[in-house]
């Protein structure tokens, strides 16, 4: 492929912090998490809260997210981004970012995510429902809930079973996926879960909503992350290498998964199409993946949809440890939202280990070599894909 698009490598990723817990809390509040990870951002820069003239966030009690943050930090951004597309929400962002720096609306933007659900649920003061919405005005509280949809996972169940209807896949094989998060998160001692599982370990754990087992779902954590983006000329003098971004692409299909044109297929067809033309690149130029992995079939289909394997094939390829550590597509290599962390919406921790990983700067699990990396957000239930495309060097 050949890269032709304006926007590829205008702009780069330059300063990345996230916090996480072994025991899955964290101290503070919301809004100070986010403030902490800003100024840590912001330090691995190079830069300073006065550069900051972009803010985005995407979660506020109040009406605008990225206006209040702006005005805690004393600051009067020129651009604010509040898109709410639930885990790929960042993703989104940074593609908004990239083109708003590259069309000179901003200078320096901070991507930032923080919330505390585990640390809130012990405190009786929050944590998330497994029946959201059955009160609320909305289509899946009016539509779905009161038919016994267990949200989220029931929606992704419903797609695990057409899958294994379609297609033939085992829960074995989505089993093998949340092994080989193990095999990273074993290396990582910041990860919540650490020791190794089998396959059986998997099929062994309880039942949610079939044939989804508790192994194949993600935590619930404390936890928060923020980006920093700038272009690509101010990169080349701050204080880490910049992380190029190469290409991005967004795709929404529906809001509730009843609504979704088909189970086994996402719009992650559409923006990994959209990112590899824009970077110029295709599937077997990416060196590590960094996919969302709300559950085992996420990943799953994400991998198809990407290009990694075709459609249907997704079992047997996961089946022999690819994504794990040795493995010839090494993905989610902090353990990722199934043994990592996952307060909620686990974007910001895609794009944050992308750009460690292109720096290599992750101790024993640093994939070696790694040039390309590709961080994809999916939001609501299998709803909202965004694909970000990385490099560490802004021609190839």
């Amino acid at each position: 492929m050949i890269a032709t698009d304006p926007f590829r490598a205008r702009t780069a990723i330059v300063g990345v912090a996230d916090a996480v817990d072994p025991s899955g809390e964290l101290d503070g509040t919301v809004r100070s998490l986010e403030v902490r990870m800003i100024r840590e951002a912001l330090t691995d820069a190079g830069l300073t809260i006065a550069d900051v003239d972009g803010v985005a966030s995407c979660i506020s009690p109040g009406w605008a997210p990225s206006l209040e943050l702006a005005e805690y930090l004393g600051i009067a951004p020129r651009w604010t981004d509040s898109t709410q597309t639930g885990g790929s929400s960042f993703e989104v962002q940074v593609q908004h970012a990239a083109a708003a720096i590259a069309a000179g609306m901003a200078e320096v933007v901070v991507v930032v995510y923080a919330a505390t659900p585990k640390s809130s649920f012990k405190r009786g003061t929050g944590g998330f429902g497994s029946r959201q919405g059955v009160l609320a005005p909305t289509p899946s509280g009016e539509f779905e809930v009161p038919y016994g949809m267990r949200m989220p996972m029931g929606a992704y169940a419903l797609a695990a079973s057409r899958h294994m209807y379609e297609f033939g896949t085992t829960s074995e094989q989505l089993a093998q996926i949340a092994v080989d998060s193990r095999t990273w998160s074993s290396l990582n001692p910041r990860a919540r879960l650490r020791e190794p599982i089998t396959v059986d370990d998997v099929l062994a754990s309880p039942m949610q909503a079939s044939p989804l087992r508790k192994l194949d779902c993600c935590l619930m954590t404390d936890g928060a992350g923020a980006v920093v983006l700038t272009s690509a000329e101010r990169a080349r003098d701050l204080r880490r290498p910049p992380a190029y971004i190469l290409g991005t692409g967004t795709c929404t299909t529906h809001a509730m998964v009843s609504e979704m044109p088909d189970l086994t297929t996402t719009g992650a067809v559409v923006s990994g199409a959209d990112a590899y033309r824009q970077a110029g690149l295709g599937p077997s130029d990416v060196d590590v993946l960094q996919l969302y992995d709300s559950f085992t079939i996420t990943i799953l289909l994400l991998l198809e949809d990407l290009g990694f394997c075709p459609k249907g094939e997704g079992g047997p390829f996961v089946a022999e440890g690819v994504l794990g550590r040795g493995g010839s597509h090494p993905a989610n290599t902090t353990g990722g939202g199934l043994a990592y962390t996952h307060p909620g919406m686990f974007g910001i921790f895609l794009l944050v280990e992308a750009v460690r990983q292109l720096r290599g700067e992750c101790g024993d699990r640093q994939v070696e070599g790694a040039e390309v990396a590709l961080a994809h957000g999916s939001g609501g239930v299998l709803s909202a894909m965004s694909t970000v495309i990385l490099g560490t060097e802004a021609t190839r």
